[in-house]
């Protein structure tokens, strides 16, 4: 139960980042922006870190297949994509395509097994609800 009220956070946190950094891309650019976001994520990691952590720093080297450690990459990648979304369509609407986006491929991964997911059969159920959410997102959109 606990992890469901994490995602639920989860989702809390990234519509109010989306927001931030849009807000901030006005002001100091895109390239900018992003980098602050990269750069804050870094330091509270950090802080964390010497406060609660003391995992290895090394260990990080020991990471395979080494393209996971893209994460980082991709990372920017989100910052930029949310903040020309929202700048674009506002924040309920980039947030809902977002979401269905991600539910889509986090499902696909599943569906075929990659990155070192277990796979999963397809289920009927799962399509169905996905369909319905793209009902969902037309009717959002509907003027």
């Amino acid at each position: 139960m606990i992890g469901f009220f994490i995602a639920l956070l989860s989702g809390a946190l990234m519509s109010v980042q989306g927001v931030f950094n849009t807000q901030v891309t006005k002001t100091t650019g895109l390239w900018v922006s992003n980098a602050w976001v990269q750069f804050s994520a870094f330091a509270v990691c950090a802080a964390l870190w010497l406060i609660m952590g003391r995992d290895s720093i090394g260990a990080i080297a020991k990471v395979e297949p080494k393209y996971m450690l893209l994460g980082g990459a991709i990372g920017a990648g989100i910052t930029w994509t949310v903040i020309k979304s929202m700048d674009q369509l506002g924040p309920a609407k980039a947030a809902l395509l977002i979401v269905i986006a991600q539910l889509i491929v986090a499902y696909v991964i599943e569906l075929l097994g990659l990155f070192g997911v277990e796979k999963e059969p397809l289920e009927w159920r799962k399509v169905g609800g996905m369909v319905l959410a793209l009902i969902g997102v037309a009717i959002f959109q509907w003027k």
